[in-house]
C-alpha cells in the first residue's frame, strides 16, 4: 500500500476520532475530509462529488419529504388516536407505542416518526399516569427495530444500497431485500423488551422536574422615585448580572417578554428574574430597586397572551450546542429567555448564566408566541410540552397513507425503482396538498445529508488507494477465512463505530472493505451487506450512536447509564440474532 493508502486511513481515524469526542459536528468533519481528499489530488473531483448524486442519497432526501406528508396530514396523528387510548399497565403502553411505531418505520425514515411521537406520548404518559422514562426509550428502540423491516425504513438501508450499486454496478436491493432478516429480528427485539423493559427502566416524574417557579425566579420592582426611572435595561446595569437574567417586565397589566436591553424601565415596573434566587441581596442593593409587592402571586403563573412558557429539548443539530446560556444569546437568537435547565431529569442549578448546554438539555423558556410557530419548522428544538401549534389537514389524512401505499406498492412491483417511486411519492405529497412546499423544504435534514454524500468520498478513497483492501486482509487473516467468524467480526465493527460516530458514516466507511474481503474470499457480498445495515441500525447502548436515542434522551429524563443499563444487553442480543437469522437465510 502506498502513501495514499496510509494517508487515507490516517484520515479516516482522525475523523472518527473527531466526530467521538462530540466536539465537531459529523457533516462539518466530513466535508472537512471531503476536501482535503479532493485538494490532495487522492481522489478526483467527480469521486469527492459522487456522494451528492447517489442514487440512495436523493431517495433519503425524497422519504423526508413523504414523512412530512405523513405528519403534517396527520397522518401518524390517526393511529395515535386509535392505538394509545387508555392501556392498564406499563407493559401495555409499551406495546401500544412499540407495535404501530415499530411498523410506521418500516416505510417511512425513522427520525421523523420519533419527532412527530415525542409530544404526543409526553402528553399521553401524563394523561395515563405512567412516568415518560418508561416510554421513551421503548419509542427510539422501536423505531430502530421497525426501521430494519425494509429498505426504506432508515436512511442508512439506502445509503448503503446506493453505494452498493455504486461501487459493483449491480441493481441493488429491492425494498423487501432486508425483511427476511429485518423481521425476526424484530419481533424478537420487541417481545424481548416488552418483557425485560417495564422492570429495568427507571420511574422518574417528570411533573416536578422545574419544580416551584419560585426556585427559580424571583421579583423586584422598580421605586417610583428612584433613578432608574427613565433609564435604559443596559444604562442600569441589568444586563450584566453575574447570576440572574432579567426575564421580563409586568407594566400596566401588560407584559414586555424577552427584554432588549434598550427598553426604558419606569416607576412601578415588575421585574421578573431567573437565575440564582439566593441572589436577591445583590439585587436589592441596586439603588432603585425594592422588593416587589406582589410576592404572593408569582407573575409567571398567570397566563398572558404576550408570552408562552415553553419546555423544550435541544436537539443534537442545535445551534447553541458547547455553549453557555449567556454565549448563545437566546433573547437575540430565539426571542426567548431560558428560565431554568434539567438535565437527567433533574434541575441543574448554579450560576444559569454559565451552564454549557449539551444535546438533550431540558430547557424551561419564556417565549414570544411566535417561537412556537418558528420551531415548527427550525430543528434546534423538540417541543416537548402542550403546545398550540399548527392543525394538520386531517382531510388528507387518508390520502397521504394512500399515497406511501402506492408508493411502495411500485417499488416492490419492480414497476418503478427505489429512487424513482420516492421521486414519485414526494411529489404526490406536495402536489395533493398533504404538505406545503416550505414544509417539505423544512424536512430535509442538511446535517444528515452532507454528512452521507460527503462520506462517500472517503470511501471511494478507501476503496481507490487499497487501505479498503489491507483492512480486509487484515480481518480475514484474523479470522482464518471462516465465513461465519468474518460475518461476525464485521457485524460488531460495524456496531462499534455506530455507537461512537454517526450510523450513516460507519455504514459508508465499512462497506468498501466488506466488498474486498468478500471478493477475496470468493463468497457472495449480499448477506455481509446486510449486515452492515442491520449493525448500523442496531445501536442502543448510548444516546449518540443514534439520532433517536438522543431525541428522548432529554424528555424522557435519562441519565447515560440508563441507555448503558439497557441498551448493551440489546446490542448484544439484536447482534447474535442477527447473525444467526442471515446464517440461516443465507446458508452460510
Amino acid at each position: 500500500m502506498d502513501w495514499q493508502g496510509w494517508f487515507s486511513l490516517g484520515l479516516a481515524l482522525t475523523a472518527l476520532l473527531l466526530m467521538s469526542s462530540g466536539r465537531f459536528a459529523p457533516h462539518l468533519v466530513m466535508m472537512a475530509v471531503l476536501v482535503v481528499l479532493s485538494a490532495s489530488g487522492i481522489i478526483s473531483a467527480d469521486q469527492a462529488l459522487a456522494g451528492f448524486s447517489n442514487s440512495g442519497l436523493i431517495t433519503v432526501v425524497a422519504m423526508f419529504v413523504v414523512a412530512a406528508g405523513i405528519h403534517h396530514s396527520g397522518g401518524v396523528d390517526l393511529l395515535v388516536n386509535h392505538l394509545l387510548r387508555n392501556p392498564k399497565s406499563v407493559r401495555s403502553a409499551q406495546a401500544r407505542i412499540a407495535l404501530p411505531v415499530s411498523l410506521l418505520s418500516g416505510f417511512l425514515n425513522n427520525t421523523p416518526v420519533v419527532a412527530t411521537m415525542i409530544p404526543a406520548v409526553h402528553a399521553w404518559s401524563r394523561k395515563i399516569g405512567i412516568s415518560p422514562s418508561k416510554l421513551m426509550i421503548p419509542l427510539s428502540y422501536s423505531a430502530i427495530l421497525g426501521g430494519t423491516l425494509t429498505l426504506i425504513g432508515t436512511s442508512t438501508n439506502l445509503v448503503v444500497n446506493g453505494q452498493y450499486q455504486q461501487l459493483t454496478g449491480e441493481a441493488g436491493f429491492s425494498i423487501f431485500s432486508i425483511t427476511a432478516v429485518g423481521l425476526p429480528v424484530a419481533i424478537i427485539g420487541l417481545a424481548v423488551m416488552l418483557l425485560v423493559m417495564p422492570r429495568v427502566l427507571p420511574d422518574r416524574k417528570d411533573q416536578q422536574k422545574f419544580g416551584s417557579m419560585r426556585e427559580f425566579t424571583l421579583e423586584v420592582a422598580v421605586s417610583f422615585e428612584g433613578p432608574l426611572v427613565g433609564r435604559t435595561v443596559g444604562e442600569a446595569g441589568l444586563r450584566e448580572l453575574e447570576r440572574l437574567y432579567l426575564v421580563e417586565i409586568e407594566r400596566d397589566g401588560s407584559v414586555v417578554t424577552a427584554v432588549p436591553s434598550e427598553e426604558r424601565l419606569r416607576g412601578g415596573d415588575r421585574l421578573v428574574f431567573a437565575g440564582d434566587t439566593q441572589a436577591i441581596s445583590d439585587l436589592l442593593r441596586i439603588n432603585g430597586i425594592v422588593p416587589s409587592v406582589h410576592d404572593d402571586e408569582p407573575s409567571l403563573s398567570q397566563d398572558r397572551a404576550e408570552r408562552r412558557l415553553v419546555e423544550a429539548a435541544l436537539s443534537p443539530q442545535s445551534d447553541v450546542l458547547g455553549l453557555t446560556i449567556r454565549d448563545a444569546r437566546f433573547r437575540d437568537r430565539y426571542g426567548a429567555v431560558v428560565l431554568a435547565v434539567a438535565r437527567g431529569g433533574e434541575r441543574v442549578s448554579g450560576n444559569l448564566g454559565n451552564i454549557r448546554l449539551k444535546p438533550g438539555d431540558v430547557l424551561l423558556l419564556e417565549a414570544r408566541p411566535a417561537f412556537v410557530s418558528r420551531q415548527r419548522y427550525n430543528k434546534d428544538f423538540l417541543l416537548i410540552n402542550d403546545l398550540e401549534t399548527e392543525t394538520p389537514r386531517h382531510d388528507r389524512a387518508w390520502l397521504s397513507w394512500g399515497i406511501l401505499l402506492v408508493l411502495v406498492s411500485l417499488a416492490a412491483c419492480g414497476v418503478m425503482s427505489m429512487l424513482n417511486a420516492a421521486l414519485l411519492g414526494a411529489a404526490l405529497m406536495i402536489l395533493s396538498g398533504c404538505c406545503s412546499v416550505g414544509q417539505a423544504q423544512k424536512s430535509v435534514d442538511v446535517p444528515v445529508i452532507l454528512t452521507i454524500a460527503a462520506s462517500f468520498a472517503l470511501g471511494a478513497a478507501l476503496e481507490e488507494t487499497g487501505a479498503a483492501a489491507f483492512m480486509a486482509e487484515g480481518i480475514l487473516a484474523f479470522s482464518a477465512g471462516q465465513v461465519l467468524l468474518t460475518l461476525f467480526l464485521v457485524y460488531c465493527a460495524v456496531s462499534f463505530l455506530t455507537e461512537v460516530i454517526t450510523n450513516n458514516a460507519a455504514a459508508v466507511l465499512v462497506i468498501p472493505v466488506v466488498l474486498s474481503m468478500t471478493g477475496s474470499m470468493g463468497v457472495p457480498a449480499e448477506p455481509f451487506v446486510i449486515a452492515v445495515m442491520m449493525a448500523a441500525s442496531a445501536s442502543f447502548a448510548t444516546p449518540l450512536g443514534y439520532q433517536t436515542n438522543m431525541m428522548v434522551f432529554g424528555p424522557g429524563g435519562y441519565r447515560f447509564s440508563d441507555f448503558v443499563k439497557v441498551g448493551l444487553p440489546m446490542n448484544v442480543l439484536v447482534g447474535l440474532v442477527t447473525v444467526a437469522v442471515i446464517a440461516v437465510v443465507y446458508g452460510l
